[in-house]
């Protein structure tokens, strides 16, 4: 879930650069050494992990390969350990969230319930996530896994409920600032200005606004996965191609979003 962030748009718009100063280009990362940093990350190789995942489940669910077909039941037995392996790397995992509501500010009430609502919903599920991992790995007594994965499901859909709503609010802050900014260049440009700082971040707030969109798709397939849990796989487009094509989706994105953050 994304940390919120609210921008102001303030341009200055009779500041100009002096025309002799050399352009700084973004230096190109080198790509090698983008994956080593991505890959140092938790979140990196887990969302590999769930790309592998889901591929695999599709090709299941799809029935694309006979239920006789060796392939089918490796298929399956890799679907199964890679879901365990994902589990272990939740460990410790809710701390972010107790740090997250910790260092929240609120500018209204509505505000300080969803962001509890998002921020305790995900922190309970990843809690509980480590007993499940705890349980599938033979440790403690698997009798409990069926309650711990409902208490998991139930708290992962509530997180993504406030998690969505908080994003909604950010993509309305957003929009108004954009709003502002885009005004603030065309009464610049009037006056003869060039304003490209404020074009600059311009740039930069689309770009912002773009990533929370796909952060909402994100969520919104998550909490299907977590309501196909919840409900048993019983109910519209909770079917088992279904979750899986909203998994793929969702970790595509996830994979999109932490490879531009490192």
């Amino acid at each position: 879930m994304d940390s919120k962030a609210s921008t102001t748009a303030t341009p200055l718009l009779n500041q100009e650069k002096p025309n002799n100063l050399p352009s700084n280009p973004k230096k190109e990362r080198d790509f090698l050494n983008h994956v080593e940093a991505y890959l140092a990350k938790r979140d990196g190789v887990d969302k590999l992990l769930k790309i592998s995942r889901y591929a695999a489940k599709i090709i299941l669910a799809s029935s694309a390969l006979p239920e006789t077909l060796t392939l089918t039941h490796r298929l399956k037995s890799f679907d199964s350990s890679v879901g365990v392996s994902r589990k272990a790397f939740r460990l410790g995992k809710f701390v972010q969230d107790v740090n997250a509501l910790r260092n929240s500010s609120f500018d209204s009430n509505e505000d300080l319930v969803l962001t509890l609502i998002a921020y305790g919903g995900e922190g309970l599920y990843f809690f509980v996530e480590q007993f499940i991992w705890l349980a599938k790995s033979g440790l403690i007594d698997s009798k409990h896994s069926r309650s711990l994965q409902k208490i998991s499901a139930w708290a992962e859909f509530i997180g993504y409920v406030g998690s969505i709503s908080l994003k909604f609010k950010d993509l309305n802050r957003i929009s108004e600032d954009e709003k502002c900014l885009k005004s603030s260049i065309e009464i610049a440009i009037t006056r003869g200005n060039k304003c490209q700082e404020e074009k600059e971040r311009l740039s930069k707030l689309c770009e912002k606004k773009l990533l929370k969109r796909l952060s909402v798709v994100q969520d919104a397939a998550d909490a299907l996965m977590a309501l196909a849990d919840i409900r048993d796989g019983d109910g519209l487009f909770l079917g088992p191609l279904s979750i899986s094509l909203s998994g793929m989706l969702s970790a595509l994105i996830s994979t999109h979003k932490n490879w531009v953050s490192c």
